[in-house]
């Protein structure tokens, strides 16, 4: 039979696993239900509507397109794409997000101002 100062230790320890949690670096929230484009750990690149994401950035994307690539040079885009639909991208795989409407531009915090 458990004491009670072992079920604290429990419920403590509890605690400290949804303290542990990290939130996710990128705030996505801002990007749903808009275009954005991702490229991928080896090269691969895709464009959709973001439907959802988690902490992990597995990403949900809807009408997604892969842009192909060069057969002759892995790293080189063509003009030539094709229509996937709806995709689930694997948060481990994704290098960079980006949206497809613009970007706004920012003052660069380390460049110090006379």
């Amino acid at each position: 039979m458990a004491s009670s100062g072992d079920k604290n230790k429990n419920s403590q320890n509890g605690d400290q696993k949804e303290k542990k949690r990290k939130e996710s670096i990128l705030d996505l929230s801002k990007y749903l239900e808009k275009t954005i484009r991702v490229k991928f750990a080896g090269g691969r690149e895709a464009s959709g509507v973001l439907k959802g994401y988690d902490p992990l950035l597995n990403l949900v994307l809807d009408n997604t397109i892969e842009y192909l690539r060069d057969a002759d040079d892995p790293y080189k885009l063509t003009e030539d794409t094709r229509e996937l639909g709806l995709v689930v991208c694997r948060g481990t795989s994704v290098v960079l997000i980006c949206p497809m409407d613009g970007m706004e531009s920012i003052q660069n915090p380390f460049v110090t101002q006379d």
